[in-house]
């Protein structure tokens, strides 16, 4: 089955929230070992929009199997940056889910004023690095020791798509 990719709205809060939180109890692909609490996430959904944000996920259904957003920068001299942030769960990973979600992230943020968008990246995430290279994404540099994980240090590459 086929994911739809559609704007985040209000009420895909539950669903973000459950495959955010699915995706950080891996322990390996997030800066969080478990999600936020929910109203925590309808805030982020809430706050998104108020600041220019760009949030999209991806539905199977009414399902929410994954998510890409990116958070503008608030500061006057940075609004037009904004960091990356996506996911998909375990089960849909594979069928290219994540590819369509930064395709329609990356168009909408080109379209909104985006010139630069920069993530952090663990360096063991090889399929991530070789989507985000393929979407135009560049290695600016290595954040040592960024994330401790059950006592193992992993250090994540900074990237960069400017436009």
């Amino acid at each position: 089955m086929t994911a739809r990719i559609v704007p985040l709205l209000p009420r895909h809060a539950r669903g973000f929230h459950a495959a955010l939180d699915d995706v950080a109890r891996e322990g390996r692909f997030l800066a969080m070992t478990e999600a936020p609490p929910l109203a925590a996430a309808r805030r982020f959904i809430r706050n998104g929009v108020t600041a220019g944000s760009v949030q999209f996920v991806a539905l199977i259904e009414e399902t929410v199997v994954g998510w890409c957003d990116i958070s503008r920068l608030a500061w006057s001299t940075r609004r037009h940056s904004g960091t990356l942030g996506m996911g998909v769960v375990a089960a849909q990973r594979g069928r290219g889910i994540g590819r369509a979600l930064l395709d329609a992230t990356l168009a909408r943020a080109d379209e909104t004023g985006f010139t630069r968008v920069e993530l952090r990246v663990r360096i063991d995430n090889l399929p991530a690095i070789k989507l985000y290279e393929h979407c135009g994404f560049e290695v600016e540099g290595t954040c040592r020791r960024y994330l401790q994980h059950e006592g193992i240090y992993y250090d994540a590459l900074i990237m960069a798509r400017l436009r």
